[in-house]
């Protein structure tokens, strides 16, 4: 069966389902996303991926600053909704508008639930060491990502990721896992299963600061860390003073040293951690575009100097 079904998402992770639930032939009488914002170094007003999107499939958009008015509710409780669908939307919903449409609210959530709560469950995983994530298919409650959960997909981390990879992964596994269940838990054929609050683990938002490579990590941590904060906000190392942006790092072997210390291994730079080495495979200087770390140790001649804040 389809249905009337209201969408909440805004960045690029959430597309992917929008655009399923408009191929399956669902009614969307309505998108909400995020107003738009000042983006770029021109500070250039940006609309949200998912309004760019909507505006493609001719769906009417609401851009709300707050959904905790009046007004609001009372424009969705006008929509007869048979459910409403959040991906990654950005802000919580008040029970007000949880309670609205006849099957509440189901949300896309990027992680195994309960592991990886809260708003960067991809990050997460890949800072863990975690081999395995996938998505989650919840029905929405007050408490953050607590509701019971309709479906899990798993999807295996591969060595190589990083944030942005596995993400573009996950969006479409979520996007087919929704229109996969959507249809039971409309015609109340799917229930939900109680989430395991013993087994619930959490993460935060990311902050540009987080992307600043610490001394105490293991070489592994700090190659993980590389992945897991690109393409946002990028891992760094302060270098002649300035953040240099490690974009690709393998451990390696190498001789004692203490933690900060850079040297070439086999002719690439590298950096010492807490155990062993990460050699910096691919850099970037402020201002200037990614080359390989050969690249960045030619410009040095060799002379390399350890990094700053690191030991």
């Amino acid at each position: 069966m389809t249905g009337r079904v209201a969408f909440f998402g805004s960045p690029e992770f959430a597309v992917p389902s929008l655009r399923a639930l408009a191929a399956a032939g669902y009614a969307i009488p309505l998108v909400v996303t995020q107003p738009d914002r000042p983006a770029g170094r021109g500070g250039r007003l940006t609309p949200p991926a998912v309004k760019t999107a909507a505006l493609e499939l001719g769906l009417p958009v609401a851009q709300p600053e707050s959904v905790r008015t009046a007004e609001f509710a009372a424009q969705i409780e006008g929509l007869a909704l048979d459910a409403a669908v959040v991906a990654a939307y950005g802000k919580i919903l008040p029970q007000r508008l949880l309670d609205i449409p006849r099957r509440g609210f189901v949300n896309v959530h990027a992680s195994l639930l309960p592991r990886w709560r809260g708003a960067s469950p991809i990050t997460a995983a890949i800072l863990a060491g975690d081999t395995i994530t996938g998505v989650s298919i919840m029905q929405l409650v007050l408490k953050m990502d607590a509701g019971p959960v309709i479906s899990r997909a798993e999807e295996p981390i591969r060595p190589d990721d990083t944030a942005g990879t596995l993400e573009a992964r996950l969006a479409d596994l979520g996007a087919r896992e929704l229109v996969r269940v959507l249809p039971g838990w409309l015609d109340g054929t799917l229930t939900a299963e109680p989430q395991d609050e013993a087994l619930a683990t959490y993460c935060g938002l990311v902050r540009k600061e987080d992307g600043r490579l610490r001394a105490a990590m293991t070489a592994a941590e700090a190659e993980r860390a590389v992945r897991a904060y690109d393409p946002w906000p990028g891992a760094f190392v302060l270098y002649r003073g300035e953040p240099l942006r490690i974009w690709r790092g393998r451990v390696a072997e190498g001789p004692a040293a203490p933690a900060g210390a850079m040297r070439l291994l086999d002719g690439e730079p590298a950096i010492r951690f807490a155990d062993g080495w990460l050699v910096l495979v691919e850099v970037q200087r402020p201002g200037g575009r990614r080359v390989p770390g050969r690249a960045f140790a030619a410009g040095e001649r060799g002379q390399l100097e350890p990094v700053v804040g690191l030991a």
